[in-house]
């Protein structure tokens, strides 16, 4: 193995952290929700963020064949993560979603997901091709032990409104109580991920995503049905309220 093939692994990991890093901060490379023809919120990123996703990606995958079929130590690995998730897993940008403290069961089966297809992403479909099958444990293991931080509500009167829907459900539209499947403090279980203290954009998409249909790998088509039955006001309300739950430590 030579000296290319022996660091082809770090350079990578350590050049999409500071790709990713950068590129939220550089004028019109970040993505963001937005809306499309039919007014629905879908993910968007700008055409420089896909463009110099594919140049890097293309320039680094070439430099190890060896580091290609073998897997790095974890610590590697984990920079590959740590540009859009951070390196203790409590993402700053509000699109990307905070792994710290979520199931690692749950953690786990969507990072199968996006390997699969299952569950789509712009960004993560491009980033999965590099991550192992046999690695996804330990990497769910190393996010769910980090301790989450907390959120924060932007709009109260919004927060106020999730928290009844999040505590009692809607009954008018036959929408479930949150708290029923996610726990009261929203730390989650095994079955269904934490919520607390997630950014709201991000609840937000995702809740968008299963009511169009975009995103399908919930269980027995669960998150579909009740979203479907919620407008995007309540989508919004509860993704505030979500925001301000602590749950229980990991």
């Amino acid at each position: 193995m030579n000296l290319v093939e022996k660091i082809g692994g770090k350079a990578r990991g350590e050049a999409f952290s500071l790709f990713f890093s950068a590129i939220r901060v550089w004028p019109g490379g970040s993505f963001r929700p937005g809306r499309d023809e039919g007014g629905r919120i879908v993910q968007q990123e700008s055409g420089l963020f896909r463009y110099g996703l594919l140049l890097l990606a293309g320039a680094l995958l070439p430099l190890s064949p060896v580091c290609a079929q073998e897997n790095p130590p974890l610590e590697e690995r984990l920079q590959l993560c740590a540009g859009c998730h951070n390196p203790d897993g409590n993402s700053t940008i509000p699109e990307n979603p905070k792994l710290a403290g979520m199931d690692a069961g749950y953690i786990a089966r969507q990072l199968a997901d996006f390997k699969s297809g299952k569950r789509k992403s712009p960004v993560m479909s491009e980033i999965i091709g590099m991550v192992s099958e046999k690695e996804f444990d330990a990497l769910a293991a190393y996010y769910s032990k980090k301790k989450p931080t907390p959120g924060a509500a932007a709009d109260a009167k919004l927060a106020a409104l999730g928290k009844t829907i999040f505590d009692e459900g809607i009954v008018g539209s036959a929408v479930p109580a949150c708290s029923g499947c996610h726990e009261e403090d929203g730390r989650g279980t095994d079955k269904y991920p934490r919520l607390a203290g997630q950014h709201s954009p991000y609840t937000i998409q995702q809740m968008m995503n299963f009511k169009s249909g975009e995103r399908d790998n919930d269980s027995r088509s669960v998150m579909r049905a009740v979203a479907k039955r919620m407008n995007e006001q309540e989508i919004r309300a509860v993704a505030e309220y979500i925001a301000t739950l602590t749950g229980s430590d990991p």
